[in-house]
């Protein structure tokens, strides 16, 4: 079932059929019913956005029910347990810890004849936070997303989930978003939620940054409307990558691989190793663990079809092998992994060592959960801080300053045939501005 590779040229096509995945002839399907979605939300609002709730999740809202209550935020708090409400409350400390390490600083310099550069950053008004419903709840998705935005100070953060049976929300969820200090929650989904986001409705505002992951229309939406709104990244299938040497445990590695194809059968599990006798045993402690598995049919067909297990040379060209395919989450299960993170250029998350397994990051370490996925990782970076402002360049010249740099400026607005951007210098050095 998990495929053992030795050929260098054999794993590099593998790793390009895996990376490339979501590339299939149903998107193009797909694109035209979620532009048909946001087409219709932006001319009818409200209208268009309860009747595909009632199409898609076979919910029937009024208006006012989209917008989650006081009362039902205030109940979710009492089907929670003890302990896990303790832990969304560490994870909250953790993350908000991090991402406060990151808050990018305003900066002036001052320079020569009074000349002053520099930058200032300051939040988006508004921002859009979707969580992902369905099959499972993910209260950390809402942290991971959240906690960012209000670190950034962002005034206004809403947050979007799809309802489920009996116009439900996961309790866990709601109690997550209140925990990150989110109270304005609409129980609505899909590429609905996102074209309600980008383009307001009656009832929803219209915001100017949509994070989160989803499903394909989801992900298709925030495709499309980027332009109109900016978007943290265009999530694909999770995946993991793991490097490991002879010192590391089969069972823990054969854990960790399964502990992403869990996610669904999208999911990709690699591992790159330089000892053989370590890959068969992995091989061996997957299907083991599989046996009992809760999710075996979802997690054996993920495996099956992007699990694999690739036999190298060396583990730095397992370095290399990894920096082409870019993974959203990588594990270096060595016995030096500092050594070997010199040679590694493109990841969304390092693990390292045996004892930090890619779930330490998922919930509480502190780094964000919302990485580039399907080989994204080679420009773009984690959801952070950053993706919930922007950066304004300040620019001041003196009188003498600028009479400095006059013919260069001249020169080029000339070379350029732009005569008024020449002329808006030369009327303000010149000795008679009248001539």
């Amino acid at each position: 079932m998990l495929r053992i590779i030795t050929q260098r040229a054999e794993a590099r096509a593998e790793l390009r059929r895996i990376c490339d995945r979501t590339h299939d002839e149903q998107v193009i399907h797909k694109e035209a019913t979620v532009r048909e979605v946001l087409q219709a939300v932006k001319r009818q609002g409200d209208r268009a956005v309860l009747h595909y709730t009632a199409e898609f999740d076979r919910v029937t809202l009024k208006p006012e029910e989209m917008r989650i209550g006081g009362s039902e935020l205030d109940a979710a708090y009492q089907q929670v347990s003890k302990n896990l409400l303790d832990a969304i409350r560490l994870a909250c400390r953790q993350i908000e810890a991090f991402h406060r390490q990151r808050i990018p600083k305003s900066w002036v310099h001052f320079g020569d004849d009074e000349t002053v550069l520099g930058k200032r950053y300051t939040p988006v008004d508004r921002a859009g936070i979707y969580v992902p419903g369905g099959l499972a709840a993910y209260p950390s998705t809402v942290l991971m997303n959240a906690i960012p935005a209000k670190v950034a100070q962002v005034p206004r953060i809403v947050m979007m989930t799809p309802p489920v049976a009996e116009k439900g929300v996961n309790p866990a969820v709601l109690v997550a978003a209140q925990e990150a200090g989110i109270e304005e929650i609409y129980r609505i989904g899909g590429s609905q939620a996102i074209a309600a986001l980008a383009f307001g409705t009656e009832t929803i505002p219209k915001v100017d940054v949509i994070t989160g992951p989803g499903n394909i229309y989801v992900t298709l939406a925030k495709k499309q409307v980027y332009g109109t709104v900016g978007i943290d990244s265009l999530a694909g299938p999770s995946e993991v990558l793991i490097i490991a040497d002879k010192t590391a445990n089969p069972v823990y590695v054969a854990a960790d691989m399964l502990a992403q194809a869990e996610h669904d059968q999208m999911a990709s599990a690699i591992l790159l190793t330089d000892d053989s006798v370590l890959a068969r045993k992995v091989v061996d402690e997957v299907e083991r663990q599989l046996v009992d598995h809760p999710r075996r049919l979802l997690t054996e067909k993920a495996i099956a079809h992007y699990g694999l297990v690739v036999v190298v040379e060396s583990l730095e060209v397992a370095a290399e092998l990894s920096n082409e395919f870019a993974p959203e989450h990588l594990e270096l299960e060595i016995a030096d992994p500092w050594d070997l993170l010199n040679n590694i250029r493109h990841a969304g998350a390092i693990f390292l060592g045996s004892s930090t397994p890619e779930a330490v990051g998922d919930y509480l370490a502190g780094p964000n959960h919302t990485l580039p996925t399907s080989g994204a990782a080679r420009y773009a970076s984690p959801l952070g801080v950053e993706t919930f402002m922007k950066h304004s360049s300040l620019i001041q010249y003196s009188e003498s300053a600028l009479q400095k740099v006059a013919s260069a400026i001249d020169t080029l607005a000339t070379a350029e045939g732009l005569h008024s951007h020449a002329q808006s210098v030369r009327l303000r050095t010149q000795n008679d501005p009248a001539e």
